[in-house]
C-alpha cells in the first residue's frame, strides 16, 4: 500500500475540485489517501494565508510520509509542496504539481501579500529534486497561471511539463 496525499490550494477545501473523485479512485487500486485540511481565511485577505500554519498542520502527517509516498498538489498547495520537501527531509517516489503557482509577485500583485508568506524562503530546487523520484507539472492553456510559471517550476526540477488545452485552473 502506498501513502498518497493530495494537497488542496488557495482558500481550498478536500471536498472541492477532482479531490474526492481522484481519492476514491486511488483508493480503490489499494493505496492509502489523506486530503488534509489546511487552515485558509474564510475571506481572502492580505497575509491570510500561513505557510508555518500549513506546515504546523502537516505535522500529523508526516509519519505517513515514506520512500513510496506521492504528493498531488493543486495550485497553492504545489507552493506548499515544495517548502514542505526541503524541511521535511524525506526522500518520496512521486511529486505531481497541477497548475502551480511560484510568483505571484510577478503576475498579480494585487494579492502577492496573501500569498507572500509562501514565497518568503527561497525554493531549494537541487534538494527538492533529490527528494523525489519523479516529478511532473501540468498547466493549462487557460488558466489564470501562465504556463511559463509551470515551465519555470519543470526546468529548475528537471521535469517533465504536461500542457493540458483549455483545463481552466484544473477545477471541478
Amino acid at each position: 500500500m502506498r501513502n498518497i496525499f493530495i494537497i488542496h490550494g488557495s482558500i481550498g477545501s478536500p471536498q472541492e475540485n477532482w479531490f474526492p473523485w481522484i481519492k476514491q479512485e486511488l483508493e480503490k487500486l489499494g493505496h492509502r489517501v489523506f486530503v488534509p485540511q489546511f487552515p485558509v481565511p474564510k475571506v481572502p485577505k492580505p497575509g491570510g494565508h500561513s505557510l508555518e500554519l500549513w506546515l504546523k498542520e502537516f505535522e500529523k502527517y508526516k509519519k505517513y510520509l515514506n520512500k513510496d509516498s506521492i504528493i498531488i498538489a493543486h495550485s497553492r498547495g504545489c507552493t506548499f509542496a515544495l517548502q514542505l520537501l526541503p524541511t521535511l527531509g524525506i526522500k518520496i517516489n512521486g511529486l505531481f504539481l497541477v497548475g502551480a503557482p511560484i510568483d505571484y509577485d510577478q503576475w498579480r500583485p494585487d494579492i502577492y501579500t496573501e500569498y507572500d508568506s509562501f514565497q518568503a524562503r527561497p525554493y531549494l530546487w537541487k534538494r527538492i529534486r533529490q527528494l523525489a523520484n519523479h516529478i511532473e507539472v501540468f498547466q493549462s492553456t487557460d488558466d489564470v497561471i501562465p504556463i511559463s510559471e509551470g515551465q519555470f517550476i519543470a526546468d529548475k526540477l528537471h521535469a517533465k511539463i504536461n500542457i493540458i488545452k483549455n483545463a481552466g485552473h484544473f477545477n471541478t
